[in-house]
C-alpha cells in the first residue's frame, strides 16, 4: 500500500511539474504576443508619420534647407545686435569710447554757454579728464603662531 501511495505521489508530482512548465509557456507566449502586438502598432505610426512627412513635403509646406539656414542667420544676428545694445545700455564701454566722450564734452563746454529748450542757456564746468589714482589697500601678510 504504501509503495501504491508513493508512485502516486510521485505521478502527482510529475503532473504538476508539467502543469508548472505548461503554464511557464503560456506566460512567455502571452509576453511575445503583447510585444508583437506593440511593434505592429509602432510600424504602423512609423509608416503614418513617413506619409505625413510625404505629403508635406509634396505640398511643398515644409520650408528648405536654405530657408532654415537663413533664418537661423537673421536669428543670429538678431541675437548679436541685442547684445550690443543691451552692452551699451548697460554702460560697458571700450577705453576708445570713452575718450572719444570725454574729447566731445571737453569741445562742447569750451565752446561756451549750452542752449537748452525754453530759452535758457548753461554754462559747463570743464570737465577734468585725468584718472584719480587707484586706491591701494596695504598688503596683509601671513603669521604662523608658534
Amino acid at each position: 500500500k504504501a509503495k501504491l501511495l508513493l508512485k502516486k505521489k510521485r505521478y502527482q508530482e510529475q503532473l504538476l511539474d508539467k502543469t508548472e512548465n505548461q503554464i511557464s509557456n503560456l506566460e512567455r507566449m502571452t509576453q511575445d504576443i503583447e510585444f508583437a502586438q506593440i511593434e505592429t502598432k509602432v510600424i504602423e505610426g512609423l509608416k503614418v508619420g513617413n506619409e505625413c512627412l510625404k505629403k508635406m513635403h509634396e505640398a511643398n509646406q515644409v520650408m528648405s534647407i536654405e530657408e532654415v539656414e537663413r533664418i537661423m542667420e537673421e536669428t543670429q544676428e538678431g541675437i548679436e545686435y541685442q547684445k550690443q545694445i543691451d552692452e551699451m545700455l548697460a554702460g560697458s564701454l571700450t577705453e576708445e569710447d570713452e575718450e572719444a566722450i570725454l574729447a566731445e564734452l571737453d569741445a562742447i563746454t569750451q565752446e561756451g554757454p549750452l542752449q537748452l529748450p525754453g530759452g535758457r542757456s548753461v554754462k559747463l564746468a570743464p570737465t577734468v579728464t585725468e584718472k584719480a589714482p587707484a586706491k591701494t589697500s596695504p598688503k596683509r601678510e601671513l603669521v604662523v603662531a608658534s
